[in-house]
């Protein structure tokens, strides 16, 4: 079932969560250690990050480095299919991202999803890697996301690359994108950065998904803004509980998001490590019952593949 039928047919709110796959070397089991304990809020969907290959330099015996492209993580197919045959009930819905592949890469991952059958992803730009400070697009690659949902869309209408394929299949994706309350740090304004989530909704995405926030007026506002700016289709409000103080500085630096400061102040407060976990648990659960109450049509919480406080959250509000 696609995420925004979904969405349109659900009589009430629920809770989607997004995994990070475990990391490469690990078992198959840590990756449903992650899921199992979600499994009993029969989530209509999961969704499972995607992970560009990462450069190094390994240091040689003489003292020079050798550079080396590698892996972290097993590829989206491969985890998409081990999380089918274990929840053939679960919707999955893989992210597919820019950063790092050319076109034709990116639609053969897109063809390998849908002969396993899959009708969802999220469709993003991805990040630079480490050591670039801005996004730099693979040769023949993508730049923004917004040219990724355009493909997605030709290959829903049986549109490939190569244009000497006649009468080609039809996929039938669903597609989301990822929206910023506090608006994608590249852009210029938060104005600007609306537009550019208006042409992926013109080039054919289904709904938005946001980037963690703590201050729900951000995306109240935000809510707003799209309204306005003529953009119409579903927003899920994307939310991460914070988990110790250190979270404080890593977050904003890694996210560009800002912290309120009445979180930062009850979390400065806290003794210990659990006493930190519970005031991020706390905070999440108030989120969501505002976030809930003004009319958000599910909440999609990101798990970094750690579940406890996410667990705690989802029981006490669903």
């Amino acid at each position: 079932m696609k995420v925004i039928d979904i969405l349109n047919s659900s009589q009430r709110p629920f809770a989607s969560f997004e995994l990070v796959p475990p990391l490469k070397g690990s078992d198959v089991t840590r990756l449903y250690d992650s899921i199992d304990p979600l499994m009993e809020f029969e989530p209509p969907f999961i969704n499972v990050t995607c992970h560009r290959d990462e450069v190094e330099y390994v240091p040689n015996a003489d003292g020079t480095y050798t550079k080396m492209t590698l892996a972290k993580r097993p590829g989206t197919v491969a985890i998409v299919a081990a999380i089918m045959r274990r929840y053939p009930q679960l919707q999955i819905v893989p992210h597919v991202i820019c950063g790092g592949a050319s076109r034709s890469r990116v639609e053969s991952e897109l063809l390998d999803l849908h002969f396993l059958g899959i009708q969802n992803v999220v469709a993003l730009r991805g990040d630079a890697i480490p050591g670039q400070r801005f996004f730099i697009p693979e040769t023949d690659g993508f730049s923004h996301s917004s040219e990724l949902v355009e493909m997605i869309h030709n290959l829903n209408e049986g549109q490939y690359l190569d244009p000497t394929v006649k009468n080609g299949l039809s996929t039938d994706f669903c597609v989301g994108v990822a929206a910023y309350p506090e608006k994608h740090y590249e852009a210029a304004n938060l104005d600007t950065d609306i537009q550019h989530l208006k042409e992926k909704v013109k080039a054919g995405a289904d709904y938005i998904v946001t980037q963690m926030f703590f201050d729900n007026s951000q995306y109240f506002r935000f809510i707003e803004q799209l309204r306005k700016a003529g953009i119409t289709v579903p927003v899920i409000p994307g939310l991460k509980p914070i988990s110790s103080q250190r979270q404080i500085d890593l977050l904003p630096r890694s996210f560009h998001i800002d912290i309120p400061q009445a979180l930062v102040s009850e979390l400065s407060k806290t003794k210990s490590p659990l006493d930190a976990y519970q005031v991020g648990i706390e905070w999440a659960i108030a989120q969501s019952r505002e976030l809930l109450a003004n009319g958000a049509p599910a909440i999609h919480y990101y798990t970094m593949a750690k579940t406890d406080n996410v667990r705690q959250i989802v029981k006490a509000i669903f």
